[in-house]
């Protein structure tokens, strides 16, 4: 069936939405500001690009792979459903109960792929939440849900400054455990729909 385009409209909603809570963009900030504390602005703007191109690159892998690797291996949808709201679960408790994300040591040449790119942007609750939409919404809408939410995480870094004289360091902590909170409610919600998936295809 053809979609109009206010249904993609609307799926591409219902993809980027959850999608943007994963990533954190300002939630990270703060790392971010610290892992390029004294570098010079061509230096940082480089270090972002490397950072988006990491991190879309191995959200596209999973979401090209991740569905085919699922049917190899047996899994349904609410099997990992299920799974990947409690990795979910885990992940946005564990961001709401800690102090603050560690920071990790780094090096400078390798700073935007890792640790920035990836785990912080495309990171364990993105690549799930990213394989569990799929599953539901398709390939394409994720893709570019995963593309956009990954271009405003590196414009955000592109004004981290400016943000973090707004709204402060702390104010940058708050919103992420206010984003772990809604992470927290989508993590229940996935485990709440792939339980009555099992028990609906036991019923028939």
């Amino acid at each position: 069936m053809i979609q109009s385009g206010e249904d993609i409209l609307v799926e591409f909603w219902r993809s980027f939405v959850p999608l943007f809570v994963a990533v954190d963009a300002i939630g990270v900030i703060p790392l971010f500001m610290a892992f390029t504390e004294g570098m010079e602005p061509g230096r940082v703007r480089s270090v972002i690009l490397q950072s988006v191109i990491t991190a879309f690159g191995v959200a596209l892998f999973f979401i090209l792979a991740g569905p085919e690797l699922l049917r190899f291996l047996g899994v349904t949808v609410a099997d990992f459903m299920i799974a990947g709201g409690i990795l979910l679960l885990v992940i946005s408790m564990t961001d709401i109960v800690a102090g603050e994300k560690q920071r990790m040591q780094v090096d400078p040449a390798t700073l935007g792929a890792v640790p920035i790119g990836v785990p912080l942007m495309t990171g364990p609750a993105v690549l799930t939440t990213s394989l569990l939409l799929v599953q539901v919404h398709g390939m394409f809408i994720i893709s570019i849900a995963v593309f956009v939410n990954i271009l405003i995480a590196g414009a955000l870094f592109l004004s981290a400054s400016r943000i973090t004289a707004f709204i402060g360091t702390r104010g940058a902590k708050i919103v992420s455990k206010i984003m772990s909170l809604i992470l927290t409610s989508i993590a229940v919600m996935l485990v709440r729909k792939g339980i009555f998936e099992i028990v609906r295809g036991l019923g028939q």
